[in-house]
């Protein structure tokens, strides 16, 4: 006679000590556990819906201001240190550490259209409607001294922005033409322009240092090269682009900011066709910045709204907004990639989380323990974009309508990328 008998190794479920946790014996064949995925997807969506839920994206607000912010400068040495100029001519230093004004300026008449800092971070410079440009000391005076620039040029015309080499004592500012200075003198080294209309931003690349591009109201993107004597090419849009911005990590990509609600990505080497075409806002885009990793982007708008984009995508991943924030005119991504500061028209400054729900001190620990289930949920979030893809088709839809009813050739098939690019000039 044979007798069966069950045997179990008691190392298999029985506990050390009473601090240990009860061994569950788990079978992990697929068959026996048929709704696995979709247990999964719903943990993963909960965890992402909570994340959205309780995200506590706005920091602080900056106040000190009497007229509205219109331009924002980061400091290349510190990450507590932001200048930032407003409507009335002044301008402050402010230390987000303690989120107080450190020191404060009059520095213009009217304006202060443009600020910059130099790349080793001992002065900065501003341009206003009073026609001049001043160099000032990021240190303020000592005791008994005066608050006085240390240059000051007069120009012929109102500059309406100015930016810094990245390496070389040298910087550029716009108006009716792109001038090149040198520190140490008072009249550019170089001027150049191509068309007659006013110049709104200039900007230097900060891989390709010698390469630099500006923006005119004549709807065209013009690129210029240091060591040339005229410029090297234009871009012509449907509408007037507000500024730009390079990508801090691609040398030859740049992000433009325009009047037509979008914002256009190009490779500088192929400028007929935009790389990425970045939707979402409804009203003009009056700003971008880059991350310091070069993978998103920031922008403000006249819609009172703060939208972060991922470089390759179309959509925004993220929207800020509040209910005191007027028309957003600047902002700024800071050196360590973690915060977002922004300038409205009601004169205040605000300082944003780069990532929503990113828990600051103690809760980090928490937010560790949830970064497994949204990165499943990121997977598998295409089923939430259901509602904006039905719009798109709906769109498609609307415009083949209009093709079928309309005299056959009236109304060509152009690609969202070409439909914005006018011409391109070398």
């Amino acid at each position: 006679m044979k007798v069966k008998m069950l045997s179990r190794n008691p190392d298999d479920y029985v506990r050390e000590t009473k601090l240990d946790l009860q061994r569950v014996p788990r079978n992990y064949d697929p068959a026996l556990h048929p709704f696995e995925v979709p247990r999964e997807y719903v943990r993963a969506l909960n965890a992402t819906k909570l994340e959205r839920v309780f995200a506590k994206p706005f920091l602080a607000s900056l106040d000190g201001h009497r007229d509205g912010v219109n331009c924002l400068a980061k400091h290349p040495k510190s990450l507590s240190t932001v200048l930032s100029g407003a409507c009335d001519g002044e301008v402050k230093i402010w230390n987000l550490t303690t989120r107080k004004c450190t020191r404060t300026i009059q520095a213009h008449e009217g304006f202060v259209r443009g600020i910059c800092t130099r790349f080793c971070g001992t002065s900065f410079f501003t341009v206003g409607d009073d026609k001049t440009v001043k160099q000032w000391k990021m240190d303020g005076p000592g005791y008994g001294e005066e608050e006085e620039p240390l240059h000051t040029i007069l120009g012929k015309t109102v500059y309406t922005g100015i930016d810094h080499h990245w390496k070389d004592a040298a910087f550029a500012t716009c108006g009716q033409q792109v001038d090149i200075w040198d520190e140490q003198r008072t009249s550019p080294v170089c001027s150049m322009t191509w068309g007659f209309d006013s110049i709104s931003s200039v900007k230097f690349n900060p891989i390709e240092t010698f390469l630099l591009g500006s923006c005119a109201s004549d709807r065209n993107i013009v690129l210029y090269d240091m060591r040339q004597a005229t410029p090297l090419k234009k871009v012509i849009l449907d509408m007037r682009t507000n500024t730009i911005c390079w990508n801090p990590m691609e040398a030859f990509i740049f992000t433009a900011a325009n009047e037509d609600y979008n914002l256009y990505t190009f490779d500088m080497r192929a400028l007929d066709t935009p790389v990425m075409v970045h939707l979402d806002h409804v009203s003009a885009v009056l700003d971008v910045d880059y991350s310091p990793t070069g993978k998103e982007f920031v922008s403000a708008s006249f819609d009172k709204s703060v939208r972060i984009f991922p470089v390759d995508k179309s959509q925004s991943r993220e929207v800020y907004h509040t209910k005191r924030m007027q028309h957003v005119i600047c902002v700024k991504w800071t050196s360590d990639s973690k915060y977002i500061m922004c300038g409205s028209d009601e004169m205040n400054i605000r300082l944003w989380k780069a990532n929503a729900s990113e828990k600051l001190g103690r809760d980090k620990e928490e937010d560790e323990c949830l970064q497994p289930l949204q990165m499943n949920s990121r997977c598998m979030l295409h089923l939430v974009h259901l509602f904006a893809y039905i719009l798109y088709i709906l769109f498609i839809s609307r415009e083949m309508n209009r093709r079928k009813h309309s005299k056959p050739g009236s109304v060509p098939i152009v690609s969202e990328r070409k439909k914005h690019v006018l011409a391109v000039v070398k």
